[in-house]
């Protein structure tokens, strides 16, 4: 069990993938700020997605020297791409709860202890997630913030046309997404594919208001979302939450009329719509 003051709360996994673009000192801080929660991870599951760089290697033997007994490695032979590691690294994890963290982010001291407060105080809560400020370089560089609904209802709502949680904020439990499915291969929509399944297999969900992570954004991945190929993606993506039943064609029309209006504006105008409009 994980004790702070008088509390108990039930051991946790946290779940992260790296491949082999990532940045070593990134994953240094995103280790570090798990390092220093209120309530420390019982376990860490971290897949290993396809060969990774010696500099990746080395942080995180570095890591695993100082923690062994913490860290458990998932090793993908091959680059699999996230839904299929995110799959494999669920399955690995040795605890019903599990926290989903991206090692370019960095989370507040507090955030595990809160959340994990929420399962103790609602045993039918399946997934919760928070708010997220969004940085460039270091977290006194804010961009911007994205706000996400709150209550079971409105994140059943809002997930028809848009993504209800921030995806490295979320902590749920290991049954209820394999009851779900599990993630799966959904290029740039793993999460919200997974999000909409659950709701469709019955499982309560809430956000914190309360910005528990600081999530590394930056002009280049704004950038990245720009472009017919991101388009096609997302497109097709938002076809499958169709077909799924949750969202109604309208729903599908206008979220990619939207999205379409957005890939194809020029670079600038995309910049200054995603931080100030779409963002909240």
């Amino acid at each position: 069990m994980c004790e702070n003051s008088n509390l108990k709360y039930p051991d946790f996994s946290v779940l992260m993938s790296v491949y082999f673009k990532e940045k070593p000192e990134y994953i240094r801080e995103c280790f570090d700020s798990l390092l220093n929660q209120t309530v420390k991870a019982s376990q860490w599951v971290i897949v290993k997605d396809g060969p990774l760089t010696d500099e990746l290697e080395s942080v995180l033997s570095e890591y695993n020297e100082k923690y062994s007994k913490l860290i458990k490695f998932v090793s993908i032979k091959e680059n699999v791409q996230l839904g299929r590691a995110l799959k494999a690294g669920v399955k690995a994890c040795d605890n019903e709860i599990i926290a989903r963290m991206d090692t370019d982010d960095i989370c507040v001291p507090n955030r595990f202890e809160k959340q994990l407060r929420e399962f103790s105080n609602d045993s039918q809560l399946d997934i919760c997630g928070s708010y997220i400020k969004e940085f460039a370089e270091n977290t006194s560089n804010i961009l911007s913030e994205r706000l996400v609904p709150l209550t079971n209802k409105e994140i059943i709502q809002y997930q028809k046309r848009r993504s209800a949680y921030n995806h490295m904020t979320v902590m749920f439990k290991k049954s209820s997404v394999l009851k779900s499915g599990n993630y799966e291969h959904a290029p740039l929509m793993e999460d919200d594919m997974l999000w909409t399944r659950m709701i469709l297999a019955g499982c309560k969900g809430k956000n914190i208001p309360e910005y528990l992570v600081y999530a590394r954004t930056g002009l280049d991945m704004i950038d990245r979302r720009g472009g017919y190929a991101y388009f096609k993606k997302y497109k097709n993506s938002r076809k499958k939450v169709f077909d799924l039943g949750l969202a109604s064609y309208w729903d599908y029309l206008y979220t990619i009329l939207i999205q379409f209006i957005v890939a194809m504006m020029p670079q600038k105008i995309r910049q200054f719509i995603f931080i100030k409009m779409l963002r909240n």
